[in-house]
């Protein structure tokens, strides 16, 4: 069992930073890759990034270039820190913890997080 608490999100100005944290309980959080997904109003939820438990790490193209996913294991915690934020990167953004690795299926993530809203101002 993983339990999930994401933090960092808020309101910035277009072109602007934030670093989203996701702080994780469990013992067998190293075990499992890690990911970020959003879900914009009116759209499903889409995968951004993931990292394996030995730090490798996935993009989809829609964020590529602007975000970069770390974690940390001795802490139980996944950052995702976003550059050059777009108002269309407005969003719920979801950390979440995958049964299977290197995936970016919504379906083999077991454990969510309850969402940290992102607001990109233009």
């Amino acid at each position: 069992q993983v339990h999930l608490v994401e933090s960092g999100g808020g309101l910035v100005q277009a072109g602007g930073s934030l670093r989203l944290s996701c702080a994780a309980s469990g013992r067998t959080f190293s075990r499992h890759d890690m990911g970020w997904f959003r879900q914009a109003p009116g759209k499903e939820r889409e995968f951004v990034a993931g990292i394996s438990w030995s730090g490798g790490t996935y993009y989809a193209n829609s964020m590529k270039g602007r975000i970069t996913i770390s974690r940390d294991n001795a802490k139980n915690t996944v950052y995702l820190q976003m550059n050059s934020l777009k108002p269309e990167d407005t969003a719920v953004y979801y950390c979440a913890a995958s049964q299977r690795p290197n995936s970016s299926l919504l379906s083999e993530y077991k454990y969510w997080g309850q969402g940290t809203q992102v607001i990109a101002s233009s």
